[in-house]
């Protein structure tokens, strides 16, 4: 640990000259030494650049709830903690959460560039992220390809008949209303939410017993989904009927974990199965 602080003290003496740093605009910099500090930022890094400027990910980049878990099999890792990340020599670190909340101001103090994902709750929003953060990483032509697929995929979705109630369900017993971005994921796949209810919550026992959504989209955590709560809201038999008795969609969790492009192929199956 004593090593590992000592070989960051450049970086930390380096801020008394430099000061806070930003990421200039497209074109006035190019990371080719970039960390990611959670799988949310993994997803954009892996995306937008090429392997050989990727110093390391984070340690989620691999797991099953990391859509591009694939491209990231096999890279470098590193925990969030500064010292770990500092003692690489980065010249960019992009994050969405990770390191924590003081994690930006840290970096910047230290000398090194920081690169913040930012958040989303429309798919509008979605696009305005992915053109930030490809900015940011000086692929800008890159993000502008993502961004006019995500448009076409759009608005090649299939013609969606009458708007089946739709309860989003995950094996943790909690659904989302008005607000989140799942909720936008089902408006735009023709659907109606059937949680009215702002924000997110336990999956609403008591009005299934009385009413029933006509679709449920489940959203599948693999190997995590066997790790429910004991008190968990999908314990209960009227949280499995949905599942026994209901048209289910089911949803990859890695297509909703985060805020991304990739939830176009949550909007597709949804879509689908609303036609079918």
């Amino acid at each position: 640990m004593v090593r590992k602080i000592l070989a960051c003290l450049p970086f930390l003496l380096a801020a008394c000259d430099e000061g806070l740093r930003t990421v200039p605009q497209a074109g006035e910099f190019r990371p080719m030494r970039i960390v990611s500090l959670d799988y949310c930022a993994d997803q954009y890094v892996l995306k937008l650049v090429e392997p050989e400027r990727i110093l390391a990910l984070s340690r989620d980049a691999a797991r099953e709830f990391s859509y591009l878990r694939d491209l990231a099999a096999g890279m470098p890792t590193v925990r969030p903690v500064a010292e770990d990340v500092l003692v690489l020599g980065p010249d960019l670190v992009v994050r969405s959460y990770g390191g924590g909340p003081n994690a930006a101001a840290f970096y910047a103090r230290a000398g090194v560039a920081v690169l913040n994902v930012g958040n989303a709750n429309t798919i509008d929003e979605v696009m305005s992220v992915m053109a930030d953060v490809a900015a940011g990483l000086d692929e800008p032509e890159r993000g502008q390809a993502v961004i006019e697929e995500t448009r076409q995929r759009l608005a090649s979705l299939p013609e969606s008949g009458p708007e089946s109630r739709t309860l989003y369900m995950t094996p943790g017993g909690v659904t989302t209303g008005p607000g989140s971005l799942v909720h936008e994921m089902l408006i735009a796949a023709g659907l109606q939410n059937f949680q009215q209810t702002p924000g997110w919550r336990p999956i609403p026992l008591e009005l299934l017993a009385f009413e029933a959504p006509e679709l449920v989209a489940f959203a599948t955590f693999g190997a995590s989904a066997a790790h429910q709560d004991a008190w968990s809201a999908m314990r209960h038999p009227i949280a499995r009927t949905q599942l026994a008795d209901r048209e289910v969609v089911p949803l990859q969790g890695a297509w909703t974990a985060c805020g991304g492009w990739f939830l176009l192929d949550a909007v597709e199956a949804l879509a689908r199965g609303a036609t079918q």
